[in-house]
């Protein structure tokens, strides 16, 4: 189990989702947790159910002047920051011929631009501790391409270049800056599409399953942790097997019939 005792991590978009969860997780393995988002009341209501590990601040991420207001309070509330959790995001499904100019660069804005000036914001107080970790969240719309996914999937695929040109100028600070991709998981961006949890919902994927938010929190959690002191510029896939390719069917699965299975 990654243990996060007295780190001091920030979270986009904490209010409800993969970032809520991961600041929960976090905050029950020790840390103390900084919870940003747009959305002011339920950001705080999640915030004040954490406890006095927590704080929320609301924060439009493609706002460096934001930024700053984020490291401040860390630094005032909890000495610093450690951790880094790039989780906010904008997402919709809109074609090619759909898509406008106006909704690429929004979605450049704060899915890629927001990433970048965190890790910015970030770099020196981690620095000034000694070190630290910094999680971006891309998707695996950033692993290959999903019709209706042309602003998102861009914008995830970025994040990916971004993330290794981190890791490699940020290492001789000892921080370490790593990126989960994950597939469907069942939060409230995602129930537009109709991902529901449960065993079956999703026969496409190998796992026949859509992800759940603990689930991705458990990975985001290792990557902050000391566990993972060796490991950065590496990209982490949890996606029930969808990006391994086409799941056999049911039927065929458990084995030869006839022989050792050899």
């Amino acid at each position: 189990m990654a243990d996060a005792a007295d780190k001091v991590v920030v979270i986009t978009g904490a209010a409800r989702g993969q970032g809520e969860q991961e600041a929960r997780l976090l905050a029950a393995r020790g840390a103390r947790v900084v919870l940003t988002d747009v959305l002011e009341e339920e950001g705080r209501a999640v915030a004040a159910s954490i406890g006095d590990a927590a704080r929320f601040v609301r924060h439009d991420i493609a706002e460096e002047a934001d930024w700053r207001a984020v490291v401040a309070l860390a630094e005032r509330e909890f000495g610093g920051v450690d951790v880094l959790v790039n989780n906010a995001a904008v997402y919709w499904v809109r074609s090619l011929a759909e898509e406008t100019a106006e909704g690429l660069e929004h979605a450049l804005r704060v899915n890629l631009v927001g990433s970048f000036l965190g890790i910015k914001a970030v770099r020196g107080p981690m620095g000034a501790r000694g070190g630290g970790s910094i999680v971006n969240v891309s998707s695996t719309a950033g692993l290959m391409g999903y019709p209706g996914h042309v602003a998102y999937g861009s914008t995830k695929w970025a994040l990916r270049g971004l993330t290794k040109v981190a890791a490699l100028e940020l290492c001789d600070e000892r921080i370490r800056v790593n990126v989960v991709l994950p597939g469907a998981v069942a939060t409230a961006m995602t129930r537009m599409l109709g991902m529901e949890p449960g065993e079956g919902n999703l026969p496409g994927v190998p796992l026949r399953r859509v992800g759940e938010a603990h689930e991705i929190a458990e990975l985001v959690a290792f990557l902050a942790s000391d566990a993972a002191s060796y490991v950065t510029g590496a990209e982490f896939v949890a996606d029930g097997g969808a990006t391994a390719g086409t799941p056999l069917p049911a039927s065929n699965q458990g084995g030869a019939e006839n022989g050792d299975g050899s």
